[in-house]
């Protein structure tokens, strides 16, 4: 059973920086798979943040973080990161990782199979 486990939170202030971390465990039948982050703030939809094409390293981003943000995999890990730069109080929520099995980089939360429970970042002004 595919499991994801999030790490990496924590409260920053503004401008500051961390780096979430994704693992993985548990076997995935086939590396043709994507990894995206997703955040919820409170009282809000689960909006997507980045996704990567397991295999092949392809990435997307939503506007609001590029250039700021930065998803990464390593194999050897079975993880995946997400560099956040720069950050704004309005990138404070709950941020997931999940696994989406159709190698797109859907901004669909339905689309993802598995999901991790989340770690919170929170960025004060």
């Amino acid at each position: 059973q595919v499991q994801l486990v999030e790490s990496g939170g924590g409260l920053v202030e503004a401008g500051a920086s961390l780096r979430l971390s994704c693992k993985r465990s548990g076997r995935v039948t086939s590396t043709y798979y994507s990894v995206g982050w997703f955040r919820q703030a409170p009282g809000e939809e689960r909006e997507f943040v980045a996704a990567v094409r397991w295999r092949d390293g392809t990435t997307s981003y939503t506007d609001a973080v590029k250039g700021r943000f930065r998803i990464s995999r390593e194999y050897a890990a079975n993880s995946v990161y997400l560099q956040m730069n720069n950050l704004k109080p309005e990138d404070t929520a709950l941020y997931f990782c999940a696994i989406n099995p159709s190698y797109t980089e859907s901004t669909i939360p339905g689309e993802y199979d598995y999901w991790g429970q989340g770690t919170q970042v929170t960025v004060s002004s």
